[in-house]
């Protein structure tokens, strides 16, 4: 008994030391319990930091006296939670840095401070409809999760280390993702990890009905995983993937000087089996070469294309990220540098066979915004900004319907490029279910950081919210195949120049989430609303 009343005591010293702080203090301490939730994430996976964070957030809430003041706490907390999920971005700026680095302090602090409007939005919003006791942790994770999904859609969306990642590691946690998707985890890890000190602080629980709110849900989602694992692992038949990862600089990838000696790095590659000797693809399939792999426009290279066809044997694919453009009808007339001024240049997917005749390619469709396309291009210009991608005017997204890509040999293929991982809706399809997912990427831009850690983390919860493997060929890492479960099978971390060969893995049964997508979500939020109004009419009754 004693203890247990050392515990809360304990515990609610610490909720009324943190809503006493007002001023510079109060928002300072928000910030620092948002930068440290932070170590939830890749490649730290300390996931039981948000035990401590999440409650700081609500004590805040409770504390607050007005939406007003309660949306500058959770400003302050989700800036510090942004920034330094996002302060990797800086890396891209210094690439050129003589035409870039002075927006570099713009960059690192503006985004995080924009994104935080969601959570400020939302922790006003959960004032205005605060509940007592476990009720207001319920309210806290629905109007956080909503908040998390608006911030995944709005202004295209940038969804990047929704909370729900914290329940992804290890691979038996990440099985959940089939089930719920990540905005259904980001509502069971707000409560998970919230309930268990606030309700402790509240007297409401002793600490081992605490350590229980908390451990038993993990348990049971690692224990679900578990059996999922479980099952055999299965492999195409007829298939073997070659993925090369030549590691260029990214302050090299496009220097004219430097385009021969790249071109020929990943013919070289291609040829060379996983212990360095050459094999000229013998047993090999299909190869992979990452994001923009050559620094050209390979379609309007007639030699290149001959020595990718002297590079595949009969039978033999290559798949390569590339650039491509589409000029305008009747531009045959004009001079060259007005048809290429006019033209519409795609970051694409380009599929050869073995004589280098392309027969399928993707189109990328959701572009990075001031990396790939400038918003309002003309008016920002004018100003003498420019998108940080190679080229001259924005990229033009692709077909919004996402056609799967179709190569003898291979399942249906759905192509997602660098950040379009990071949407759940990137890899769903209608009608023909992929059987496949294929991401190139060049991480390069952002060094070796904590960005490209977590980008690889999240494009893993995308094969298994799908229950389809993912093969990942990125140019400075991490390259991956990854199973319908998110088991790496073979990997190349982070600037390793080589190759890696694998069987492909078959493609899983479809997950819940696959087969019904965010209104498994939806479901979550009506029963956690059923179960609010619940507890608020048994509060006043």
């Amino acid at each position: 008994m004693a203890t247990a009343i050392a515990n809360f005591a304990r515990a609610a010293q610490l909720r009324d030391c943190i809503a006493s702080q007002t001023g510079w203090r109060r928002a300072a301490l928000a910030c620092v319990a948002g930068s440290a939730s932070v170590l939830a994430f890749a490649p730290f996976y300390a996931s039981p930091i948000l035990f401590l964070t999440f409650p700081v957030f609500i004590w805040l809430i409770d504390s607050s006296r007005t939406p007003k003041a309660a949306a500058v706490s959770g400003w302050w907390f989700a800036f510090g939670y942004f920034f330094f999920n996002l302060v990797w971005i800086g890396e891209a700026f210094l690439v050129e840095a003589d035409k870039f680095a002075w927006l570099l302090p713009f960059a690192i602090t503006l985004l995080p401070a924009g994104l935080a409007l969601f959570w400020a939005w939302a922790a006003a919003l959960m004032r205005r409809f605060w509940l007592s006791g476990f009720a207001r942790v319920l309210v806290f994770a629905i109007v956080l999760s909503i908040a998390e999904w608006l911030r995944g859609h709005i202004f295209t969306g940038l969804p990047w280390n929704v909370p729900g990642y914290a329940l992804t590691a290890p691979v038996e946690l990440m099985q959940s993702a089939g089930v719920f998707g990540i905005y259904g985890l980001t509502l069971i890890a707000s409560i998970v990890f919230a309930g268990p000190l606030v309700l402790l602080a509240d007297a409401q629980s002793s600490w081992r009905q605490a350590l229980a709110l908390g451990a038993l849900p993990i348990a049971a989602l690692w224990g679900y995983g578990a059996v999922v694992l479980s099952a055999p692992q299965a492999f195409v038949d007829g298939v073997k993937i070659r993925i090369v990862q030549p590691s260029v600089l990214q302050t090299e990838k496009w220097r004219p000087e430097h385009q021969r000696r790249i071109f020929d790095d990943h013919l070289l590659l291609s040829v060379t089996d996983a212990s360095g000797k050459r094999d000229d693809l013998e047993g090999i399939t299909h190869v992979i070469w990452p994001e923009a792999a050559m620094p050209f426009f390979p379609l309007e290279a007639p030699n290149a294309l001959a020595e990718i066809a002297a590079m595949l044997p009969p039978g033999r694919v290559l798949l390569t990220g590339a650039l491509r453009r589409e000029f305008a009808k009747g531009s045959e007339s004009e001079a060259p540098a007005t048809a290429a001024a006019n033209a519409k240049a795609f970051n694409s997917i380009l599929a050869f066979d073995d004589v280098a005749t392309l027969i399928a390619h993707y189109d990328k469709q959701h572009l990075v915004p001031f990396g790939e396309y400038l918003p309002a291009e003309p008016m920002l210009t004018a100003l003498g900004l420019k998108k940080l991608t190679y080229g001259r005017g924005s990229f033009t997204p692709g077909a919004a319907t996402r056609p799967l890509m179709s190569v003898k040999g291979l399942p249906p293929i759905a192509g997602i490029i660098c950040y379009e991982a990071l949407f759940p809706g990137a890899v769903a399809h209608t009608g023909v279910r992929p059987g496949l997912i294929l991401n190139v990427t060049n991480d390069g831009w952002f060094g070796n950081s904590t960005g490209p850690r977590q980008h690889f983390q999240q494009t893993r919860v995308r094969a298994v919210e799908q229950g389809i493997p993912l093969l990942r060929a990125a140019n400075n890492g991490i390259s991956a195949v990854v199973d319908g479960n998110g088991r790496i099978l073979s990997e190349l971390g982070m600037n390793v120049r080589g190759v890696i060969d694998s069987p492909l893995p078959a493609v899983a049964p479809p997950t819940l989430y696959a087969r019904y997508g965010d209104l498994v979500f939806l479901a979550l939020l009506a029963g956690m609303f059923a179960v609010c109004f619940g507890l608020r009419g048994k509060a006043s009754g």
